[in-house]
């Protein structure tokens, strides 16, 4: 990714004198695109090619924007290291969108059907596990990485593994998702997010001890970003563990600002040799549970970071270019939420009218909703093969309820029953499911 141009410097602006300032400052066509400049929050190198109001430049509209952009109370330091953000109408828009829909309200409790609430916690948690390790460069299919974590096999690569750690990081957090972080639980999260995927295992759950770390382009080799030193890191977490469990301290910040900051802080301070980015997006999610945001277990947020990745990268990029300026960062990460809402929403959308769909399934003889979906799920599938531990994760129930099921179905004829080993026994279509369904159900 090439570095972006340096923007034009507010002191230059000044110079043309206080008659050419009011001129502007006080024209309505000038005031607008400023306006839309600071709505859509665009750095200089869009400003300059914007169109701009006859007798003014885009030097011009960029000195005013980075003007009012200057002048806001939201700043937060880290060490020697200052940052701020500025709230557009977009970005408190969004947030009066989620503070409705994704907190304590009974409309959002009102989404997600009560007794469907574990198999979509369940299916989120491995969406957002198998999107944030294939955002670090884990190669593998949803279904296979799917396959994996309900069949509870062993990770047979790299790849794999990551999946599995993001998986049992986000479920060791939404069981600390009501206390405070400390800096040896931050280092726990580090160690389930790397386990096994570091060169030196060493490193896992450890903060880097040199100054060999630096963020690179993927595309080009080219360095990004040069982390501070690693004797500033013990001043610099502490100060970022405070911030995460204390009230702000002064001017007001929303959780979800407050949950961007902290998310882009790990990227920034980068305290690890590796798993940086996985730490901080599970760090991110762990501060919007604890404040409330309650259906963010069930966003996977990463899921669309991973179709905009190159924008993700520029996010940090724009803020560390133009002065730490945050809101670059802050805007795209509430855009992403805003998508993995949108998503949430057409994923039980989806999940309801599969419900309907079953209903068919439902007028055989002796078999309960459970198995009608597993039914459906074969008669869609015919390939699939069961075993009765994937049931009890797909459906999140007890095994011995899964093994019921399952033997219900082999008993009235509609699974084979296969040997897997001595121990384990699957299930898979028996060669009378068709006849059965169309005599039973009506179904061809």
């Amino acid at each position: 990714m090439k570095a972006l141009e340096k923007a034009p410097k507010v002191e230059d602006f000044f110079q043309a004198g206080n008659q050419r300032i009011a001129e502007l400052i006080f024209s309505n066509e000038f005031n607008q695109v400023v306006n839309d400049v600071n709505e859509s929050y665009l750095y200089w190198d869009k400003v300059k090619y914007i169109k701009v109001p006859k007798g003014s430049t885009p030097e011009e509209v960029w000195a005013v924007a980075k003007i009012r952009r200057n002048n806001t109370p939201y700043r937060v330091s880290f060490g020697k290291y200052d940052f701020s953000w500025f709230l557009n109408t977009k970005i408190q828009e969004l947030l009066h969108l989620f503070d409705l829909n994704i907190g304590g309200s009974l409309v959002s409790h009102g989404i997600i059907p009560k007794d469907e609430r574990n198999r979509y916690l369940l299916s989120s948690i491995m969406e957002e596990a198998i999107a944030s390790s294939q955002i670090e460069g884990a190669i593998t299919t949803r279904k296979q990485a799917k396959d994996m974590l309900r069949k509870n096999t062993s990770p047979r690569n790299k790849s794999e593994q990551m999946i599995l750690n993001n998986f049992r990081t986000i479920q060791q957090i939404i069981e600390w998702k009501n206390e405070n972080i400390t800096v040896d639980k931050l280092l726990e999260i580090h160690k389930l997010v790397t386990n096994k995927t570091l060169d030196n295992a060493a490193d896992e759950g450890t903060f880097r001890e040199d100054n060999e770390v630096k963020v690179v382009d993927v595309l080009d080799g080219e360095v990004v970003h040069y982390p501070p030193s690693h004797v500033e890191l013990k001043l610099l977490i502490q100060q970022l563990i405070d911030y995460f469990n204390l009230p702000s301290d002064g001017v007001f910040v929303h959780p979800i600002i407050k949950a961007s900051v902290i998310h882009f802080m790990i990227g920034y301070i980068h305290p690890f040799v590796d798993g940086n980015g996985r730490t901080a997006r599970a760090l991110f999610y762990w501060f919007l549970l604890k404040n409330g945001y309650w259906l963010t277990e069930y966003m996977s947020i990463s899921r669309m970071i991973l179709k905009s990745k190159s924008q993700y990268a520029r996010a940090f990029l724009y803020t560390e270019t133009d002065q730490n300026d945050m809101t670059y960062f802050i805007l795209y990460q509430l855009k992403t939420m805003k998508l993995a809402f949108d998503s949430l929403k057409e994923y039980i959308k989806r999940k309801i009218e599969e419900k309907r769909q079953i209903s068919d399934f439902l007028k055989i003889s002796n078999v309960n909703e459970r198995q009608a979906l597993i039914l459906k799920w074969i008669y869609e599938e015919p390939s699939l093969v069961f075993t009765v531990k994937e049931i009890q994760t797909r459906l999140q129930i007890s095994n011995q309820t899964a093994r019921t099921d399952l033997q219900g179905l082999y008993e009235l004829g509609y699974l084979d029953l296969l040997s897997v080993n001595k121990k384990t026994q699957a299930f898979s279509k028996s060669t009378n499911f068709d006849e059965l369904l169309k005599y039973n159900a009506k179904i061809k």
